[in-house]
């Protein structure tokens, strides 16, 4: 078996390094398992000093892998030629494998370098360990050098938005900001890509492309990018700065996935963002969360704290540090400088994304969206317009947070993809709902979840609801069965004492089904992922219409 799992090219900014790189996953089962005495030639073979392997498959092995691994690395490259080569290994959830990175300035060579060290240790267990070394190096001086790095150095303002939850509101938020403001602002995030207002290309655009596409645009004058973990981690980030960052929050999502194992190693990938903010620039960052407010160490940007309490320690921090705040006092979205008193923005009844200040992950998004957009030198008076005429519907913001009336009760549907998600969706359901009417909900997951992520999404929802229905969503099962996740989501849900759940094959049909049920004052709520398009005609089929900021005003007002 070969001991190179992958080679995987980063274009830009990434996980690793603030610049191109090349990733390996190997397989060191040959160090693991390799006797002692060859273990420490192999080790003086490479200039491994101070080596002490321990036994073969021991805790001590393992650690003297590692040690092992990046000094081939150097070794390999010091031979072929490169002196100097930064070199970073990481373990990961499997013992055998590790996960090893370093910069390139030539694709082709780079790649040669990453086979050659997996020949090494392929080779490991029964050839010369010297002459396989040295027959690895020539081989990698003898390579072409191939293409330079395409990572895009951008020659207009770039505001880039990452996060678990709310990065695709937020940088929606900012760009109807900055188009208020005269702007021709071109976005990108997991719906596609955007030149002022128009879709020019559909599809999950959060990655490096999605950014490409708008700085190749001749007349874009500000690109604001949600960049996503999967991007960072597969492909980098395809630009070598950008000018404002913004931190949403950092919750479990997407967990077990490319060495992702726990929320802690989550923020560094988001983290990877605001290090790439330029000096001078801004970092938006979520003072409530301490993942995220702890990215501020070490920056090259100027920290900018949001947070929903004037009173919160991260702000007077900030403050303290130079940096700048937004936040809430008496009602009013405030910014704050340093040795200055707040000053009020504009009044969070009259912003309609957070329904009345119902949604408080609302608030925080539009806390993160006014700090960006100031940050990124939009006007104060455009700021405060933009977040007037910024709404919760099908134009403004489609599939997060959408309020409908249809005979008297209210349709909520959201994107609510993980625990956060479903209850902040919950949270503005129950504020909507009249007294002693009832939850109503569609549930529903996407396969590239963990286990316990999706029965955690059954607990919750069936905890939280009245009456809870399954939709499946077929086209996002990636690589799971739909009976893998109804079970998943029953098993959730039984952990409550729910055992009775109807599902449906459809998003459509499960809305459908929820519809039937309701009555006046009820709140039926979908999580909606693969059918949005359909949803929405289904509710104007059936006499449905979106709510205004007046009618969803009104109805904050009733349920409290």
């Amino acid at each position: 078996m070969s001991s190179l799992v992958e080679l995987r090219v980063l274009e830009g900014p990434n996980l690793y390094f603030p610049r191109a790189a090349i990733k390996l996953t190997l397989d060191v089962g040959a160090i693991s398992d390799a006797d002692e005495e060859r273990a420490l030639r192999f080790a003086a073979r490479i200039g491994l000093r101070s080596a002490r392997p321990g036994s073969a498959q021991s805790g001590f092995r393992q650690r003297f892998a590692l040690r092992a691994v990046e000094r081939l690395v150097r070794a390999v490259a010091a031979e072929a030629g490169t002196r100097k080569l930064a070199v970073r290994v990481r373990p990961t959830s499997d013992p055998r494998q590790v996960v090893v990175a370093f910069p390139w300035r030539r694709r082709e060579r780079a790649q040669a370098l990453g086979r050659a060290v997996a020949e090494v240790l392929d080779a490991l267990p029964s050839s010369d360990i010297d002459h396989v070394v040295s027959t690895a190096a020539a081989q990698v001086a003898a390579s072409v050098p191939g293409e330079r790095p395409r990572t895009i150095n951008p020659k207009i303002p770039v505001v880039a938005v990452t996060g678990t939850n709310g990065k695709t509101t937020t940088s929606r938020m900012i760009a109807h900001l900055a188009r208020g403001a005269g702007q021709l602002v071109g976005w990108s995030n997991t719906d596609g890509v955007y030149i002022d207002g128009a879709l020019i290309e559909a599809g999950d655009y959060s990655g490096p492309s999605g950014a490409g596409r708008i700085l190749a645009h001749p007349e874009v004058e500000l690109a604001v990018t949600e960049t996503a973990r999967g991007g960072i981690l597969l492909k980098g980030i395809g630009l070598t700065h950008n000018d404002v960052s913004v931190v949403t929050n950092v919750t479990a999502d997407h967990l077990g996935l490319q060495g992702i194992d726990t929320v802690d190693q989550l923020a560094e990938v988001k983290a990877v963002v605001p290090g790439i903010t330029r000096k001078g620039g801004w970092a938006v960052l979520n003072g409530d969360d301490p993942r995220v407010f702890a990215m501020r160490t070490g920056l090259k940007a100027r920290p900018w704290v949001f947070s929903r309490d004037p009173d919160a320690p991260s702000l007077r921090a900030v403050l303290d540090e130079g940096g700048r705040a937004t936040t809430v006092i008496d009602g009013w979205v405030c910014t704050q400088e340093p040795g200055a008193d707040p000053e009020p923005l504009v009044a969070v009844v009259d912003v309609p994304m957070t329904l009345a200040g119902l949604s408080r992950y609302n608030v925080e998004n539009v806390l993160a969206a006014a700090s960006a957009a100031l940050a990124i030198g939009i006007t104060r008076e455009d700021v405060a317009q933009g977040l007037r005429t910024f709404r919760p519907d099908a134009e403004h913001n489609p599939g997060r947070m959408n309020f409908f009336s249809i005979d008297g009760f209210s349709v909520v549907m959201d994107l609510a993809h993980n625990e956060a998600g479903l209850e902040a969706m919950i949270e503005i359901m129950n504020g909507v709902r009249a007294p002693g009417s009832r939850l109503l909900l569609g549930l529903g997951a996407v396969g590239d979840r963990t286990d316990e992520l999706i029965a955690m999404l059954g607990e919750i929802g069936a905890r939280d609801s009245d009456v809870v229905a399954i939709g499946h969503k077929d086209r996002y099962l990636r690589d799971r069965t739909r009976e893998d996740l109804d079970d998943l989501l029953r098993e959730g849900a039984a952990r409550v004492g729910v055992t009775e759940l109807e599902s449906w094959p459809t998003e459509v049909e499960c809305l459908a089904a929820l519809v039937a049920q309701a009555r006046p004052g009820d709140v039926v709520g979908l999580m909606c992922h693969a059918e949005r398009q359909e949803c929405y005609d289904w509710i104007a089929a059936h006499g449905g219409t979106p709510d205004s900021p007046e009618a969803l005003h009104a109805k904050v007002q009733a349920a409290a």
